[in-house]
């Protein structure tokens, strides 16, 4: 009987198939990889475009990025650590220093403005060149009074433009307006959020949890506000009901302590990155 082996069965003819099979597998790995990569290298140029919310006296985005360093003086000067530096997935953010008011707020502790006074490139200003762009809905009409001074000599911070400005963005989770109160620690024990408090210690920033509060009727965010005339508690009528609700005011800068301080997970008032005034 003869064992000479078909053609379709040949260790030569199965070696090949396998090789073709490998080179076939190569290129699906190959290419699959191509575009996770490509993926990656995308989403953190897409995700640039969402703008974030930037130290006092920050420069109009476009030239916040093209004239910021990323050298990290601001982070370092900052006393409560609310300036952090944006990670790979930020895309053209990647190292800017940004804000998180949610997390950690500027209360303006350092009262001249520490990150402006470290800005070696002019990213962080308080006067801007003529010739950039200033839009007036970022101006304030006043220099901003800042409460912690307000009896000092000299109480307003010398910044001429807002970050931002508060929203009262979900109403229905507003405890004033709910008519209810705020007893113990605004965001609870295990929030690390600090900032200055007048009748603790009017130049040592403290943990939140460390402040308890005990109101009938919550008001977080205007007592806690560091600016003077920023926000206000107001009775409204909504379907023949009369209510307290926060209402926002010229003076609001951006600083974001209402938000850091709003009780409600997710906060009832945020601020709005580079959002301008409007009467």
């Amino acid at each position: 009987m003869s064992t000479e082996k078909t053609p379709a069965t040949h260790p030569l003819i199965n070696k090949r198939k396998l090789e073709a099979r490998r080179r076939v597998l190569r290129s699906i790995i190959l290419g699959v990889a191509v575009l996770g990569i490509s993926s990656v290298g995308y989403i953190p140029v897409a995700r640039a475009w969402r703008v974030r919310m930037r130290p006092p006296g920050a420069l109009e985005e476009s030239d916040f990025l093209s004239s910021c360093i990323k050298c990290g003086q601001c982070v370092q000067v900052c006393p409560v650590q609310a300036i952090k530096l944006d990670d790979i997935d930020q895309g053209f953010g990647i190292g800017v220093p940004y804000i998180d008011s949610r997390s950690q707020a500027c209360d303006f502790s350092c009262d001249a403005v520490q990150c402006i006074l470290a800005c070696p490139t002019g990213s962080l200003v308080y006067d801007k060149p003529g010739f950039m762009l200033t839009r007036s809905e970022m101006r304030v009409a006043n220099p901003p009074i800042l409460l912690a001074k307000e009896k000092s000599p000299e109480p307003t911070l010398n910044l001429k433009e807002r970050t931002g400005l508060a929203v009262l963005a979900r109403p229905e989770k507003c405890l004033a307006r709910q008519g209810k109160g705020i007893k113990g620690a605004a965001r609870g024990q295990a929030f690390e959020g600090t900032m200055r408090f007048m009748e603790v210690d009017r130049w040592k920033p403290i943990p939140l949890r460390d402040h308890p509060y005990d109101l009938e009727l919550c008001d977080l965010c205007v007592r806690t506000c560091p600016i003077k005339g920023a926000i206000s508690l107001e009775s409204v009528v909504e379907n023949g009901v009369t209510i307290k609700t926060p209402v926002v005011h010229e003076p609001c800068v951006g600083c974001g302590v209402c938000e850091m301080v709003c009780p409600p997970e997710p906060a009832a008032i945020v601020v709005e990155a580079r959002k301008g005034w409007s009467a």
